[in-house]
């Protein structure tokens, strides 16, 4: 059985032909036109055709629901995640950014108690110092100047001692001079007692 496309996308199907007489066309019997499926309902876009409708709906709420379920079920949690992750990722960083804030500033304010306890304690060991040194210099006056009036002391007991010494051979020797140029003036020696009792008045006039 010969087909020919026709028009359209028609297929026309001749099922037998009758020899005809020269000069004539040939007779065909049984013609049967085939018309395809969307000629059959009217022509239109498949999407737009009303009989199409609740069919599109069902496949609409299928697809609907299989987006749901995979947004649901994959999409959401993973993206879930990962705000998580950045929250705790932030947080973690926040609490890690006041810690060490925490740190910088007890360690400042270690270091400044440090330095005044060292600023303190040098002031003290200055004036510790300082006491010592004008301690040590107060008794080494103190000690020297009872040295010098010791030696001084000693220096004018043996000046003392020597002028007393000095002045007894001197009132020995004045009264032995004495007595001899009494001797001699007079041709007696005078008395003793008289003599040392004169250089005594002498001495001390």
């Amino acid at each position: 059985m010969p087909e020919t496309q026709g028009p359209a996308g028609i297929i026309v199907i001749a099922q037998a032909e009758t020899p005809a007489a020269p000069g004539t066309l040939p007779a065909v019997s049984g013609v049967e036109i085939a018309v395809p499926p969307a000629e059959a309902h009217g022509g239109g876009f498949p999407p737009f055709d009303a009989h199409t409708f609740p069919s599109q709906l069902i496949w609409l709420a299928i697809a609907f629901g299989a987006l749901y379920l995979l947004m649901s079920r994959v999409a959401l949690p993973r993206i879930a995640n990962i705000l998580e992750e950045r929250h705790d990722r932030v947080a973690d960083d926040l609490e890690e950014a006041a810690k060490l804030k925490a740190e910088s500033e007890a360690a400042a304010q270690a270091y400044e108690q440090a330095l005044g306890s060292a600023r303190n304690k040098a002031h003290g060991i200055a004036t510790e110092t300082r006491d010592k040194l004008a301690a040590e210099s107060d008794a080494g006056r103190k000690s020297l100047e009872a040295e010098l009036a010791a030696k001084l002391a000693a220096a004018e007991a043996q000046i003392a001692s020597t002028k007393n010494a000095a002045m007894a051979n001197v009132r020995g020797i004045a009264v032995d001079t004495a007595s001899a140029i009494v001797d001699t003036l007079i041709g007696a020696a005078p008395a003793a007692k008289s003599v040392e009792e004169a250089v005594d008045t002498a001495i001390k006039g």
